[in-house]
């Protein structure tokens, strides 16, 4: 069996060098191969300290580690939609990237039988330990463990404690105030007991994780535990919810998704005359006066807010047939990248060919599932 320690870092490498040392006082086994996932702008912190400072290195040698795997190809970066690792994660886009890559390097990992896992959550962002954990709750075996290292107080946030030495060795303290002996600190390796839900999941859906994003997993894993499908369509947050997930649409698209499904089942028509048709053009930007107001979607449209509010719509356009099909596939395609096949198609919107015309509808009223806008 190979063990295999998976890390997730941040700002302080050092947790790293802590729970390789803790791992060994405790007498468990010692990874054959150490994987971290972190990002970009904390890749050459890392770097330095263990390779360029030589902590690891020092830490190996003192306490005569076994040998083990770890290069710089061991160190994971979290990437986006196009392989692209991302510089940190403090926006919501990147908390999405962050979920599912760290899920889908946990499948991986989980899917060789000869592998046993320690997952370490001590370092990055506390949404990084939650996914991680939940990645681990979801596929973890009998072999996997999963634990959390802490230091005594005395030696939190000291920028130079890497690990404890055997000597004594003075360091600066705590945000540099005072001295402190690094071979008086205690590094306890906290095992965290978990649910390992995965022999009560299909096993058809821990298959296709490979290919799904964390949102997806989500999702279909609520949904199997209900029969039915409600969605909440929040105006000020701009997001529709369904199976505990928020899916956030720009004020364009969430006012023409709220407009067409407002329509029912007769839904939208774009015929031979449809861009003669004011009253669409009217229809929307009413709703969307509920939600936003940029001048950018009213000149679209060849007026301003005022003369929406005013009723001076002597230079209104009409809906271009285009905007119809440019809205419908960018609502879509964000719904597409969420929710699971069965749920997408329950709520996306549909067109379907009317001979010469187009007619576009909400799926929601087909398949009559409840919603609310609030």
């Amino acid at each position: 069996m190979k063990n295999i320690l998976l890390s997730t870092t941040g700002a302080s490498p050092q947790v790293l060098t802590e729970t390789l040392y803790a791992i060994h006082a405790s007498g468990k086994p010692f990874p054959d191969e150490i994987y971290v996932i972190t990002t970009r702008s904390t890749r050459q912190m890392l770097m330095n300290g263990l390779f360029r400072d030589g902590h690891l290195n020092a830490l190996k040698e003192e306490y005569q580690l076994p040998d083990f795997k770890f290069t710089e190809d061991h160190i994971w970066l979290i990437e986006d939609d196009n392989g692209q690792p991302i510089d940190d994660a403090k926006s919501i886009i990147d908390q999405t990237y962050m979920a599912d890559f760290i899920t889908r390097k946990v499948y991986l990992l989980t899917q060789q039988d000869d592998v046993a896992i320690h997952a370490s959550l001590a370092g990055g962002r506390k949404t990084m330990a939650f996914y991680f954990g939940y990645a681990m709750s979801l596929l973890g075996r009998e072999q996997d463990t999963l634990s959390h290292v802490f230091v005594n107080d005395d030696f939190e946030f000291v920028r130079d404690f890497w690990y404890p030495t055997r000597q004594p060795k003075w360091i600066a303290g705590k945000h540099g105030q005072g001295e402190v002996d690094t071979s008086q600190a205690v590094v306890t390796l906290a095992e965290i007991p978990f649910v390992r839900m995965r022999q009560s999941v299909n096993p058809q859906l821990i298959e296709s994780m490979g290919n799904m994003s964390f949102s997806q997993t989500v999702a279909t894993l609520n949904a199997t535990h209900r029969d039915d499908l409600f969605i909440s369509i929040h105006k000020k947050s701009k997001t529709l919810t369904l199976l505990g997930i928020d899916i956030s649409l720009t004020a364009k698209e969430l006012a023409f998704y709220i407009w067409l499904l407002l329509m029912g089942k007769q839904g939208l028509v774009v015929d031979r005359d449809f861009e003669e048709k004011r009253e669409y053009a009217i229809g929307f930007l009413s709703t969307y006066s509920d939600i936003a107001n940029d001048v950018r979607v009213y000149r679209t449209f060849g007026i301003e807010p005022e003369d929406l509010k005013e009723n001076t719509l002597d230079s209104l356009k009409g809906m271009d047939r285009t905007f119809v099909q440019q809205l419908r596939s960018s609502i879509n395609n964000k719904l597409k990248k969420i929710l699971p096949p069965d749920a997408l198609s329950k709520i996306e919107i549909q067109s379907m060919a009317l001979g010469c015309s187009q007619k576009y509808t909400v799926s929601v009223h087909q398949h009559q599932i409840e919603f609310k806008v609030i």
